[in-house]
This record gives structure tokens, C-alpha cells and sequence, in this order.
């Protein structure tokens, strides 16, 4: 009788543990942020971009020790906007630069030097040149922070123990986040396995498990 009773407690005791750890496997997947994987080099990696462009997600990045050629292409990248809107802005400021000084020296008052015209354009080279250079400098890094949306101070990666020890040495990773429309855990999980993902992790936030 005592044997059937600790038979029935061991039984009822794994149960309550296999249904604690199904709990705590739906609790990750409903605070999940992202899911991430690794990869075994550079190559594989490359790969790895692709077939997850090619299988149609869209929000998701690669984290690599170091730039690897042709990445941008496997990804799908679009050409960045930066280019056109630092053109954009050195062209406001050399016209601007270049209006300003007309203005002031031949139209609102005018005066000889040195019996020079009052508009006289070598003399107005040096303050358009770094009008247009301080604009231009200044618009690339306010852009580059505002399409790279930062500042960011915490990312959700930062969760992931093996990623921050391993993301700037000698780990190469891909993640697909909670924000792509496809996005599925229990799919991501899938199909970064089938295409040779290794350690393969959920993203979330720490559980309080008490």
C-alpha cells in the first residue's frame, strides 16, 4: 500500500513538473520579443540571410564580429536614404550661403572694396565651402541616428546571455523580432533548425517563476 502511495506521489509529482514547464513554455512564448539562433561562420551565415529574406520575414537582423561582403544583398536591403539627404542639405546650405552674402553685400548694403564688384563670387568661396561641409556633417549624423533609430539604450538581445558574450568575439547570430508580421515562435524556432541554426533561443524578458 505504501509503494502504490509513493508510486502516486512520484507519478502526481512529475505531472505538476511537466505541467509547470509547459506553463512556463506558453509564459515565454506570450512574452516573447524575438528569437534568435547561431550560426557556425561567416558563410553560413550569409546563407542564413537569404533563405529568412526568401521566406518573406522582413524584421530581422544579422550580428556579426566583423562586416560580412554581400550581406546587404542577401537581406533584401534597399539602398540607404542617407546619400540624398545629405545632398539635400549641403545643397540648402551652399545656395543659402551663397544668398546670404549676395544679399548682404550687394543688395542690402552694398560697398566697394578695392574697387571689386559687389557681388563678388571668389570671395564668397570659403564661407559657402564650410557652410555647405558643416550642414552636410552635421545632417549625416543626425540622419544616420534617426534611420538607425537611436539612441536606443536597452535592446531585447541583451537578454540573451550567449548572444552578449559571444556577438562581438567570434558568434555569428540572426534574429527574427515580435514586430514582423509572420512572426510565430514555435515556426521561427522551426525554421531557423531547418536551416542549421544552432542554440536556438527565445527572447523575453526575466519571469519571475515564484
Amino acid at each position: 500500500m505504501d509503494e502504490i502511495k509513493s508510486q502516486s506521489a512520484e507519478e502526481l509529482k512529475r505531472q505538476a513538473e511537466a505541467t509547470s514547464a509547459k506553463a512556463l513554455e506558453i509564459l515565454i512564448e506570450e512574452e516573447a520579443e524575438g528569437v534568435v539562433a547561431e550560426f557556425d561562420n561567416p558563410h553560413a551565415l550569409l546563407e542564413a540571410a537569404a533563405k529568412i529574406h526568401e521566406a518573406g520575414y522582413k524584421r530581422f537582423e544579422v550580428y556579426s564580429p566583423f562586416p560580412i561582403h554581400g550581406m546587404d544583398d542577401a537581406m533584401g536591403l534597399k539602398q540607404s536614404p542617407l546619400g540624398f539627404i545629405v545632398f539635400a542639405a549641403g545643397s540648402i546650405g551652399c545656395l543659402g550661403a551663397l544668398l546670404l552674402q549676395w544679399w548682404t553685400s550687394a543688395v542690402d548694403y552694398p560697398i566697394v572694396y578695392s574697387g571689386k564688384p559687389y557681388f563678388a563670387l571668389p570671395a564668397f568661396i570659403p564661407i559657402t565651402f564650410e557652410l555647405t561641409v558643416i550642414l552636410s556633417g552635421f545632417t549625416a549624423m543626425v540622419g544616420m541616428f534617426a534611420l538607425n533609430r537611436m539612441p536606443r539604450f536597452f535592446h531585447p538581445m541583451f537578454y540573451s546571455e550567449n548572444f552578449c558574450k559571444k556577438a562581438s568575439n567570434d558568434g555569428f547570430f540572426a534574429a527574427i523580432f515580435v514586430w514582423d508580421e509572420k512572426f510565430n515562435v514555435r515556426e521561427v524556432k522551426e525554421f531557423f533548425k531547418n536551416i542549421g541554426g544552432k542554440n536556438i533561443e527565445v527572447i523575453h524578458r526575466p519571469l519571475e517563476t515564484n
